[in-house]
C-alpha cells in the first residue's frame, strides 16, 4: 500500500466509526416492531427527504452515471426528470392514501384488494428484485475502492458488510434514516471534491472543457424521435423513467416505508418532494463529472492504460492517479455512504417484509418481541448472504450469477401494473389479478430471454427487438390490461372492496369534507 493512502484510510475509519456510533445511539429505542420498522412515525420531514435522496443515490450511480456521460451524452438523465411528474401524482393521492390504508407493509394493500396470495407475490417480487442487487453493490463498491487504493477487495467487502449489518440490526429504521442523513451530506462533499479537482486540473481551464464538451454535443439529452430500439431517444427514456419511478413510489417498500415514518400527511409529502428535488441535481452533477473527465483526457492528450478498457473504469482511474490522498479518502467515504445507505435501507425493508408479510402469517400468535427478534435475524441472514454473493462474484466473475439476475428481473416486474389494477379498477378481482400476474411473468420471461445480442433464447423473427428498457413498462401494462379484462370472466368483488380503490378514497374524503362544513355551520 502506498504510504500516502494511510490518509485515505484514516478518513474512512472515522466515517465507519461514526456510523457505528449512530447505530448504538438508537439501539435502546428498538423495543417494538413499530419503533424498529417505522421509527414510531416520528421522523422530521427534512430527515425523511434526505434519507430518500441518500437511498436513491447508490454507489452504482457514482460509477455508472460518469461512465455513461464519458462514453456518450446526458441521455441517462432523462429518466430522472420523470420523478417530478410521478411525484405530483404521488403527492396528491398516493401518499395520504397509503398512510391511512396500511400499517407497515405496502403489500398489505394487495391483500385488501386481491387476497393473501397476491400479497405474497408482491412481497416476494420486491424481495427478489432488491436482494438481487445487494451483492452486486457490495462487489462494485469494493472493486472501485480496491482499484483506487490497492486494498484487498475481500477485506473491503467484509468490513463494509460488518459495519452496515451491525448498525442496521441494532438501530432499526431510525438508525438507518439518521445514518442516511449523515451519508447524504458526505455524498455531497464527495461530489464537489471531484468536480473541484477536475476543474482545477483541467488543461486550459474550465472554459476550455465546457466549450469542447458543448461542441461535441456531450450535454445532449438524446434524440427527439420515439424510437423503441434507441436508448438515446428522449421518448423511450421518458417512458422508462416514468414507469420505473411509478413502481418505486407505489409498490416499493423502500419508499412507501418512508411515507409512514412522517408525523403527518403534509410532512410526508414535503419529505418525499425534498428527496426527489435533491436527487435530480445530484444526478446532473454525476453526469457533469463524466463529461469533465472526458474533456480532461481529451485536452491533456494523456493516454489511458490498457486495463482501463471500459468507460466505467475511467473515472476511478482518474481518482486513483490525480486526486491527492486525503481528498480521495473523502470521496471514497462518500462512495461507502452511497452503498451503505442503500444496503441498510434494503436490509430493513427486507426484514419488515419477512416479518409482516410472511412470519406473522406463519405464526399469527407470535408476540411483538418474537417478531422483533425475527426481524433482526432476517437482517443478519440477508446481510451475510448478500456479502457471500459479492465474494462469489469477485472469486468466479460476474457471469456466475447471470442466471440469478435474469430470473430476479423477470419475477420483480409488474408491481406498478398490479398497483394500478388494484387502485384504479373497482371491477378487478382476485382471479383477474392472478391472470394479469401470469401474463406479465410470461411476457417478461419471453422478452428477457430473447432480447439483446447475448440472448439466452433465439427465436429468430420472434425475438424481442425493442430496447430492454421497454420490458418493464410493457410488463406493467400487460398486467393491468390482462388483469382488468380477465376480471370480467369472474364474479364482481364485494361492494365493500370499492373502499380500497381511488374512487372509494375520494368518496370518503368528500364525505369527510361535507361533514366538516356542516359542523362548522352549526
Amino acid at each position: 500500500m502506498n504510504s500516502l493512502r494511510w490518509l485515505d484510510l484514516i478518513v474512512i475509519v472515522v466515517y465507519m466509526a461514526a456510523m457505528l456510533m449512530v447505530g448504538r445511539r438508537f439501539a435502546r429505542r428498538q423495543t417494538t416492531t413499530e419503533a424498529y420498522f417505522v421509527a414510531n412515525r416520528s421522523i422530521p420531514r427534512w430527515a425523511m427527504g434526505v434519507s430518500i435522496y441518500a437511498t436513491l443515490i447508490t454507489s452504482i450511480t457514482f460509477i455508472a452515471y460518469p461512465g455513461s456521460a464519458y462514453a456518450g451524452n446526458w441521455s441517462e438523465m432523462v429518466p430522472g426528470f420523470m420523478v417530478i411528474g410521478v411525484l405530483i401524482i404521488v403527492g396528491l393521492v398516493i401518499i395520504p392514501f397509503f398512510r391511512h390504508a396500511i400499517g407497515m407493509s405496502v403489500y398489505e394493500y394487495f391483500e385488501q384488494r386481491f387476497g393473501y396470495p397476491v400479497r405474497a407475490y408482491g412481497a416476494f417480487a420486491f424481495a427478489m428484485g432488491h436482494f438481487s442487487k445487494m451483492g452486486f453493490v457490495f462487489y462494485t463498491l469494493a472493486l472501485t475502492v480496491a482499484s483506487i487504493t490497492g486494498w484487498n477487495i475481500y477485506v473491503v467487502m467484509l468490513a463494509t458488510s460488518a459495519v452496515t449489518i451491525y448498525y442496521t440490526v441494532i438501530g432499526g429504521l431510525e438508525a438507518v434514516i439518521w445514518t442516511d442523513v449523515i451519508q447524504g451530506f458526505v455524498k455531497c462533499l464527495g461530489i464537489f471534491i471531484c468536480i473541484g479537482c477536475l476543474l482545477w486540473l483541467m488543461p486550459g481551464g474550465p472554459s476550455a472543457a465546457f466549450h469542447l464538451a458543448w461542441d461535441a454535443k456531450k450535454f445532449s439529452l438524446g434524440t427527439l424521435d420515439f424510437n423503441l430500439t434507441n436508448k438515446t431517444s428522449i421518448g423511450l427514456m421518458s417512458t422508462y423513467g416514468f414507469f420505473w419511478y411509478l413502481q418505486k413510489y407505489t409498490a416499493d417498500q423502500t419508499l412507501v416505508q418512508r411515507y409512514l415514518v412522517a408525523r403527518s400527511d403534509r410532512e410526508a409529502l414535503q419529505g418525499v418532494a425534498l428527496g426527489a428535488l435533491l436527487c435530480v441535481p445530484a444526478w446532473a452533477l454525476f453526469m457533469l463529472i463524466g463529461t469533465l473527465t472526458w474533456a480532461y483526457y481529451q485536452l491533456s492528450h494523456e493516454a489511458l492504460p490498457a486495463f482501463v478498457d471500459k468507460a466505467d473504469k475511467v473515472f476511478p482511474y482518474f481518482l486513483a492517479t490525480k486526486v491527492p490522498a486525503g481528498l480521495a479518502g473523502l470521496f471514497m467515504a462518500s462512495l461507502f455512504s452511497a452503498a451503505m445507505a442503500m444496503l441498510s435501507s434494503d436490509l430493513n425493508c427486507l426484514s419488515l417484509v419477512g416479518v409482516e408479510d410472511f412470519y406473522r402469517r406463519i405464526r399469527p400468535k407470535s408476540t411483538n418481541a418474537q417478531q422483533l427478534a425475527m426481524g433482526k435475524v432476517i437482517i443478519l441472514i440477508c446481510g451475510l448472504l448478500s456479502v457471500l454473493i459479492a465474494i462469489i462474484i469477485a472469486w468466479k466473475s460476474e457471469r456466475v450469477l447471470a442466471f440469478y439476475f435474469t430470473v430476479s428481473s423477470i419475477v420483480a416486474g409488474g408491481l406498478a401494473g398490479l398497483f394500478l389494477l388494484a387502485f384504479l379498477c373497482p371491477r378487478a378481482n382476485r382471479q383477474g389479478a392472478t391472470c394479469g400476474i401470469v401474463a406479465c411473468l410470461a411476457f417478461t420471461t419471453y422478452a428477457t430471454l430473447t432480447s439483446g445480442a447475448g440472448r439466452t433464447l433465439d427465436l429468430g423473427h420472434f425475438n424481442f427487438t425493442w430496447s430492454t428498457l421497454t420490458i418493464g413498462a410493457i410488463g406493467h401494462l400487460v398486467l393491468l390490461v390482462v388483469g382488468y379484462a380477465a376480471s370480467f370472466a369472474f364474479p364482481a368483488p364485494a361492494p365493500a372492496n370499492r373502499s380500497a380503490t381511488l374512487w372509494g378514497w375520494l368518496e370518503r374524503r368528500r364525505t369527510s369534507a361535507d361533514a366538516t362544513v356542516k359542523a362548522s355551520t352549526l
